[in-house]
């Protein structure tokens, strides 16, 4: 039992009790004579539900505001024409609005549908959408081709971005050509640094492919690579493109580099095939930069070099060279005999010092310079290039092998 508190200076005394929680109170008015006012009744009302004098509007239908907008976007015609369709029913049906938006969506939808009909019908469609993809390839990874000769804008290849390039004709001086190209998969952007290790790893890699003759690279010229960008990832790009460029800053390239089966005779060909299986073993020298730190290692790339060196002697042997080079190939290939005796003879050696004596045995029967004369009557190129390494041999193992017939 709780005690009411006593009136407030706003409250009058009287025998009405206060209001209390819940349902509001009314005042009950006593029979009192003609004229005599009730008491203050109390505290206001609470406000309750208003009175709607007129009744509300049908809702607008929802599937035809969905026709309206697909239809003027042209985005998806034939799903705008359906919803506009099954709109137009339900407002018959629930008494809706928005007749008016279902019959426009419908009808623009309609003439979208046509229109897309038209472009699959005559190829206009597969036309644009290589469209955007030369767009994005054009913003991106520079939508170059092997054998394109181009300038940048600011002349050189290095550098965060190269956001455009200018194909150019290759006879005039350019600042790199494209030897190759190659795209990378996956659907997630891999890196930058993985990207990069693909291309550094692919670019060189391939760059035989386009110069079989490595000899007519001049010496200041190296590889370079144009990647996708995380952001050009996103829009689908995935082309690498490996590039030579001159590596002395404010210097060009004049006339292409290119010299594959297209250019050169079926003679140069089987020359530059026989020496690239020996090339690519040479290319494998262990890591040890001294014999003594890796005998086993070092007898195994021997032995992969006398295989080499085996594979390539009988692919000269086989081929029908004509009468200029035939004598120069056959001295060649005697040297190469006799290489071959020798660099067998490093692989079982036991010790350093026997590997040695006939390493550097075998490697001067392998210098490039005993290739000049075949090379010569082959119309190839007859300047040994340049190592910056050096060579290997000359009882000091080496970190590579520094040759290249």
């Amino acid at each position: 039992m709780s005690i009411p508190p006593p009136p407030g200076p706003h409250q009058p005394q009287g025998p009405y009790p206060p209001p209390q929680s819940g349902q509001p109170q009314y005042p009950q008015y006593p029979q009192g004579p003609y004229g005599q006012q009730p008491p203050y009744p109390g505290p206001y009302q609470p406000w309750g539900q208003g009175y709607g004098p007129y009744a509300g509007q049908p809702p607008v239908n929802g599937l035809a505001i969905a026709s309206l907008v697909l239809g003027l976007l042209c985005c998806l015609p034939g799903v705008g024409l359906v919803l506009g369709l099954i709109g137009l029913s339900q407002i018959r049906k629930r008494g809706e609005r928005g007749k008016a938006m279902a019959v426009t969506g419908s009808v623009f939808s309609s003439v979208g549908l046509a229109l897309w009909v038209l472009l699959l019908a005559t190829g206009g469609a597969g036309e644009f959408w290589d469209g955007v993809k030369e767009g994005v390839n054009d913003s991106s990874s520079l939508s170059l081709s092997t054998g394109d000769c181009f300038d940048t804008p600011d002349g050189t290849l290095t550098g965060d971005l190269v956001s455009d390039v200018t194909v150019v004709d290759c006879e005039k001086a350019h600042d790199g050509e494209v030897f190759a190209t190659y795209r990378l998969k996956g659907s997630s952007y891999p890196g930058d640094d993985s990207v990069g290790d693909s291309a550094d790893r692919r670019c060189y890699a391939l760059e035989d492919g386009y110069a079989m003759d490595g000899w007519a690279i001049p010496g200041d010229v190296d590889v370079y690579y144009f990647t996708p960008s995380k952001d050009s990832w996103a829009y689908g790009d995935r082309e690498v493109a490996c590039v030579f460029g001159n590596t002395t800053e404010g210097r060009t390239l004049s006339g292409s580099l290119r010299n594959d089966e297209s250019v050169l005779d079926a003679d140069q060909v089987a020359y530059l095939h026989a020496a690239h299986v020996l090339n690519s073993a040479l290319a494998t020298v262990p890591e040890a930069e001294y014999v003594e730190d890796d005998l086993p290692g070092y007898r195994q790339w021997a032995d992969r070099v006398t295989t080499a060196i085996g594979k390539q002697t009988a692919m000269l042997r086989a081929h029908g060279w004509g009468p200029d080079a035939k004598r120069p190939v056959n001295d060649l290939v005697a040297d190469l005999d006799r290489a071959k005796a020798e660099w067998a003879k490093a692989a079982k050696a036991t010790d350093a010092d026997t590997y040695y004596g006939h390493y550097d045995k075998g490697s001067a029967l392998l210098d490039p310079k005993r290739t000049v004369t075949a090379r010569k009557a082959l119309g190839l190129a007859t300047t040994p290039p340049s190592y910056d390494d050096g060579g290997a041999g000359s009882g000091s193992g080496g970190s590579g092998s520094g040759l290249e017939v």
